[in-house]
């Protein structure tokens, strides 16, 4: 079912592109629950809580080149939106999905990623490690779902 989402939801949504558009994770905290759930396209088990969605979101968009949504698709009897986009790292093109469900209050609860091809999943992989698996380890993904 595709429509409008309810208000405050949408201006999160607004928020997240304006960030996304500019490169700009500094409000990211502003837009999380506290107790969001992300899921991503590399590892099985979800990270909860506010403090590593920042971290992973802050790091990806500092890794993406070229980073454009095509497509919207939005579920407002859910609360959620899915996000197409494209996206290059070095020589490797990427396509994917950004899912994210909006609690009453308008803030994102879960937020799960899928990248295709698996070379371009594993190019982005290996960047993320590279620039913060450790503090990602430190904090050990939890298997808590909101």
């Amino acid at each position: 079912m595709e429509g409008q989402l309810p208000g405050h939801a949408a201006e999160t949504l607004a928020v997240w592109h304006e960030m996304v558009k500019d490169g700009d994770p500094s409000r990211l905290g502003t837009i999380a629950s506290e107790g969001i759930v992300f899921r991503s396209p590399a590892v099985f088990t979800p990270y909860v809580g506010r403090e590593p969605f920042c971290l992973i979101i802050s790091t990806v968009l500092t890794i993406f080149e070229d980073f454009r949504y095509h497509r919207t698709f939005t579920s407002p009897a859910d609360n959620s939106v899915v996000l197409e986009f494209e996206t290059r790292i070095g020589d490797r093109i990427l396509k994917g999905i950004d899912m994210i469900r909006f609690g009453e209050d308008g803030l994102m609860t879960e937020f799960e990623v899928m990248i295709r091809p698996a070379s371009g999943l594993q190019a982005l992989a290996e960047k993320m490690a590279e620039r913060i698996g450790p503090k990602l380890a430190a904090g050990k993904p939890s298997t808590k779902t909101a």
